[in-house]
């Protein structure tokens, strides 16, 4: 009798994949953001995950690119870079916490695991 780690860390397995996703674009926002021309890009969390979790059911998800999206500016530039630094700022903070939680409840669930297989 084999287990299931997906069945173990629940939603949180894909949502750690997804985090790490986000972080990589909005690094990316980050290190362009005196590029001319850079459209800063985002995710949509919510939406990529119902696809993720939709995908491994086997039930028909929603389109794959529209959790991607371009960030909307709220001060242009003239040089049409549209990453403003304390958005993006702001946005990485925030994934890095929500990276850290769903970090937290799949080590919990690993360790109530590691002990219920050991008798304790």
């Amino acid at each position: 009798m084999g287990i299931n780690f997906n069945q173990v860390t629940g939603v949180h397995a894909d949502a750690l994949q997804l985090r790490a996703e986000r972080t990589r674009i909005l690094a990316a926002n980050l290190a362009n953001e005196n590029t001319p021309g850079f459209q800063a890009r985002d995710m949509d969390f919510g939406a990529a995950l119902a696809n993720l979790q939709a995908e491994a059911t086997g039930e028909l998800g929603g389109d794959d690119e529209a959790a991607n999206m371009y960030r909307v500016p709220f001060h242009p530039t003239r040089d049409g870079n549209t990453v403003e630094l304390g958005v993006e700022q702001a946005a990485f903070s925030q994934n890095a916490a929500d990276f850290q939680t769903s970090l937290t409840f799949v080590n919990m669930k690993l360790k109530g695991l590691a002990k219920a297989i050991a008798g304790q």
